[in-house]
């Protein structure tokens, strides 16, 4: 099944660029698809991981030649993190040769650790996420999506319970054991499942070390594993303007729900239970995550919760969006008080709940009740920012 991805990799042909996402995204798929004209150097494959560790030289010899006989040419490699030293090969034909580089890779943290050579600032970045809705277009089914995520092999697959379970399992032997970022795996792989139960949660770290056996400073490492490997990620608490005591420590979030709920082993959820509301809120926030990145835009995506416990899942920008998602059939003024807490204070452009009813609406105080895929249309199609 062929998707047109929302991502758009506008690069000049003498410019180089970081291509990040998490394993399994499509990142080879894509850049085969907007780089057809590239050398192409994949360090899974066994013979050229074991070249390029033995000899990164290797690199610079291999480009001069190739472009001496056919002229510039941009030039991938992909898995970069599995060689770093090869980012200092790839700095100096950037700036003795002009060559154009692709760099693309799910795990910054081997190259950060090692004081890889990050290229200062002579490389773009991208991000590439799970399939987005207006992606998938026609084939995009909201259950299906808040179920089992949006990974592409998951997505399609006529069992795709069977293939996240495989995700995980691939994830923990190639990206956590083979690369060395942890010595106790079993230990690692139960923090995982606990580690799921705090997905849209604000992270506690010494309930989690007390629920693993371990230190809270093996869970803060923990937690840094997942954010290096792109397996999560952090939201940041609002804090413009606050005329009452807000919490600040950022809420945490996996990167694709399909992954939360086969480690929190909420197995298929169905549409109107809790386990489902709160699927719904990981799928819209990252949604909302990858609209902002491949749209380009600055603007800061987080949350907004008061000590005394009124909660707004999302807030983006300076107030252009207050989001709550609500995987409710029947949005009822229950639903909007915390929205409307907000707004007494902060004055949000667009307040929105994000819900499962049929018809959008309006309230009298102009707060928004959009169904979710209303929601997601009009969010694509830039008409909220």
């Amino acid at each position: 099944m062929f998707v047109s991805r929302k991502i758009n990799i506008n690069i000049e042909d003498s410019e180089s660029f970081f291509l990040w996402g998490p394993r399994q995204t499509g990142k080879s798929t894509l850049l085969k698809e907007q780089f057809s004209n590239a050398l192409f150097f994949n360090l899974l494959r066994n013979e050229e991981f074991r070249r390029f560790s033995q000899s990164p030289e290797a690199l610079r010899e291999i480009v001069l030649e190739h472009t001496s006989r056919h002229g510039p040419t941009r030039i991938i490699i992909d898995e970069i993190q599995r060689v770093p030293l090869l980012l200092n090969e790839v700095h100096t034909l950037i700036e003795d040769s002009g060559i154009a580089f692709g760099l693309c890779g799910s795990n910054a943290r081997k190259v950060k650790r090692g004081h890889a050579n990050l290229l200062g600032g002579r490389a773009v970045r991208f991000e590439l996420f799970p399939f987005v809705s207006s992606e998938l277009q026609n084939d995009f089914d909201l259950v299906r999506a808040v179920q089992f995520g949006t990974l592409p092999k998951v997505y399609f697959a006529k069992q795709p319970s069977r293939y996240v379970k495989s995700y995980v399992a691939d994830y923990l032997k190639e990206e956590v054991a083979d690369e060395g970022l942890v010595r106790n795996l079993p230990a690692f792989s139960n923090f995982l499942s606990v580690a799921a139960f705090s997905d849209s949660e604000v992270i506690n770290y010494s309930t989690i070390a007390r629920d693993c056996g371990v230190s809270s400073k093996t869970i803060q490492g923990y937690f840094e594993i997942l954010y290096d490997t792109l397996i999560a990620h952090s939201l940041p608490a609002f804090r413009t303007r606050a005329k009452r005591r807000v919490i600040q420590a950022p809420k945490f979030y996996f990167f694709d729900v399909g992954i939360t709920n086969f480690l929190a082993k909420r197995s298929n959820p169905v549409p109107g239970s809790e386990l489902f509301g709160k699927a719904f809120e990981c799928f819209v926030a990252n949604e909302l995550r990858a609209f902002l990145s491949y749209c380009e835009l600055d603007s800061p995506l987080t949350y907004w919760r008061l000590a005394s416990g009124p909660e707004v899942d999302f807030i983006v920008g300076d107030c252009e969006l207050a989001i709550e998602a609500k995987a409710t059939p029947k949005v009822s003024s229950h639903h909007l008080r915390h929205l409307r807490q907000f707004q007494t204070e902060h004055k949000s452009r667009h307040c929105i709940v994000v819900c499962l009813e049929d018809r959008a609406r309006v309230t009298e105080d102009g707060i928004s009740i959009v169904p979710a895929r209303e929601f997601l249309r009009r969010l694509w199609s830039r008409e909220y920012l």
